[in-house]
């Protein structure tokens, strides 16, 4: 039998959790008296007004510089833990995508990686809320409050004591919650002030262990999975929201069953990436048989032109190969290998120090068009002599 769903972040919630926060509504009529509008009331009070009052027109710049309509309807907010940032996504119409407006640092991480379990335990929760409190007078400036626990933390935490008080705020310091500095905790008040002020009784607030297209992230994440299962499983379901929204910046409906386990529905599932091209098969490259290979002669051999003529070549065919390297690397030093026969021909090409099987094939195939040389003398006569050289491909 399936478990029922509890639907957390869709309509019916939020009809049915409306007037659960402390937030006051947009703007209420009584008889023929129209009560100021939340923005309006956030005006009337000391720091908030403070704060739109030096700020507002700097964010329409900052809206308009972006091409973003001031101000915002609706705003997504989305916290990764490990990489200390905050980002803030807004859009205007339902079906609009969402746009980045602007990455907050935030200024320090309490606990470790995973979701919070208990009062006192100084975790930042993971998973997916919503702000449910806008607190003015603030021990930390101003505050962004979180309805943690979530549906899904009432089941998974500490039945008795699973904490609470979980805030996005100012002063740059935290036991557990999301800080940033005073400028930024303004910013934030007043966009989301706006939004709320627009009628997004739940501005979503998504807060993840890590980035998960950031290698060095990904990286530390999976050294400690190795060893928690728990962990790793809570972190890969997170990760199919992120996944969800950065192919269609759009956020699914989230469930919560009666396990407490995230459920999502309308999830687009980040596509495999595609084959790497199949690798060339290395050409073949004739090998000369030479027996007699000089160790000391008494003249080297000699470029056509000398060695400046010699060296000028080499730094062409350094730039010529720089298009044949890997995508992203733009330079590189190699080292090759070859002998001068004694009829003055370079052959049997080799790379000492190269960039990878391609870009080494190819380097010798050009290689091997070099024009002859002058051979190496012993003794008034022509030898085979062996030389390597090192040059930049860039």
């Amino acid at each position: 039998m399936k478990a029922p769903l509890l639907f957390l972040y869709s309509v019916l919630f939020f009809q049915l959790a409306q007037g659960q926060g402390t937030s006051v509504p947009a703007a209420m009529v009584t008889g023929n008296n129209l009560l100021p509008t939340f923005i309006d009331f956030q005006r009337s009070l000391p720091r908030p007004g403070d704060a739109l009052r030096r700020k507002e027109d700097t964010l329409q710049k900052q809206f308009a510089a972006k091409g973003l309509d001031w101000p915002a309807k609706y705003l997504y907010i989305r916290n990764f833990k490990y990489d200390g940032q905050l980002e803030v996504w807004v859009k205007n119409d339902k079906k609009e995508q969402f746009k980045l407006f602007k990455n907050y640092r935030v200024c320090a991480l309490a606990g470790s990686l995973g979701p919070k379990r208990m009062e006192g335990d100084y975790q930042v929760p993971e998973g997916f809320y919503y702000i449910n409190e806008f607190n003015p007078r603030s021990s930390y400036h101003l505050s962004l409050g979180l309805n943690y626990p979530n549906p899904s933390d009432k089941v998974l935490s500490d039945m008795y004591k699973p904490g609470g008080d979980i805030f996005i705020h100012g002063s740059c310091v935290t036991v557990g919650c999301i800080p940033v500095n005073d400028q930024q905790i303004e910013e934030l008040y007043i966009l989301a002030a706006h939004a709320r002020n627009a009628g997004q009784e739940f501005i979503p607030v998504h807060i993840f262990p890590i980035r998960y297209n950031n290698k060095r992230s990904a990286d530390y994440l999976a050294t400690l999975t190795k060893t928690d299962g728990d962990l790793k499983l809570h972190a890969e379901n997170l990760e199919l929201v992120y996944d969800h929204f950065e192919i269609t910046r759009q956020l699914p409906i989230i469930m919560v069953n009666n396990h407490g386990d995230y459920r999502y529905e309308g999830l687009t599932k980040k596509l495999p990436p595609p084959p790497p091209p199949p690798k060339k098969a290395p050409r073949p490259h004739p090998q000369r048989v030479i027996t007699n290979l000089a160790d000391v002669v008494h003249q080297w051999p000699q470029f056509q032109g000398g060695n400046e003529h010699f060296l000028k070549y080499l730094e062409k065919m350094g730039k010529a190969m720089a298009s044949q390297l890997p995508s992203g690397k733009k330079k590189a030093y190699v080292v090759v290998e070859f002998i001068v026969d004694q009829d003055g021909a370079p052959v049997n090409f080799k790379v000492i120090q190269g960039v990878d099987d391609e870009f080494n094939d190819e380097l010798i195939t050009v290689l091997e068009q070099m024009p002859a040389w002058k051979p190496a003398i012993l003794n008034d006569k022509p030898v085979a002599k062996k030389i390597r050289q090192g040059f930049a491909v860039e």
